[in-house]
Order: C-alpha cells, then structure tokens, then sequence
C-alpha cells in the first residue's frame, strides 16, 4: 500500500511503466496479429493476383510489399507455395 501510496497508486503503480506502454502501443495497432489461416492460392491464382490483393496478403503476414509487381508474385509463391504447389 505504501509503495502504491509514493507512485501515485494508479494504473503505473499497479503494472508499471512498461506494461502501461505496451497496453497504449497494442491500442493504437503497434503490435503484430498472425492471421489465423494460412493462404491457399495456387500459382495461377498468385500469377493473376492484382498488385493491391498482393500488397494486402504480404503485409496480412508482416511480410515485405517493396518492389515490383514481379518480385511480389515472386515473393508470394515462395513464402507461400511449398511442395507440389511450387514446381
């Protein structure tokens, strides 16, 4: 109590500055959210996927959306497509 008392007994006495600040970052959406399925397009489907669709499924998965419209396709199909779907 008296410790809570000397810092003020809020919220930062309670769960300190540090958890304050994380509850404020994941408020404001400053955290990743791994999305709960994996995709499941074939290499045709990625082939014939317009750039925003692309845009949205790699940054979906914190992935990289910088460069060309060919090296996002790239990207997709080998972060995405293993096994039979790759070759």
């Amino acid at each position: 109590m008296e410790t809570m008392a000397a810092n003020g007994g809020g919220r930062e006495a309670r769960y300190g500055k540090r958890d304050e600040q994380q509850q404020q970052a994941m408020g404001c959406g400053g955290y990743f959210q791994m999305p709960l399925h994996y995709p499941r397009y074939s290499r045709e489907e990625y082939e014939a996927m317009p750039e925003w669709q692309l845009d949205r499924l790699l940054s979906e998965y914190g992935l990289p959306v910088a460069g060309t419209l060919h090296h996002k396709r790239a990207f997709a199909i080998g972060a995405f497509l293993w096994g039979s779907g790759s070759h």
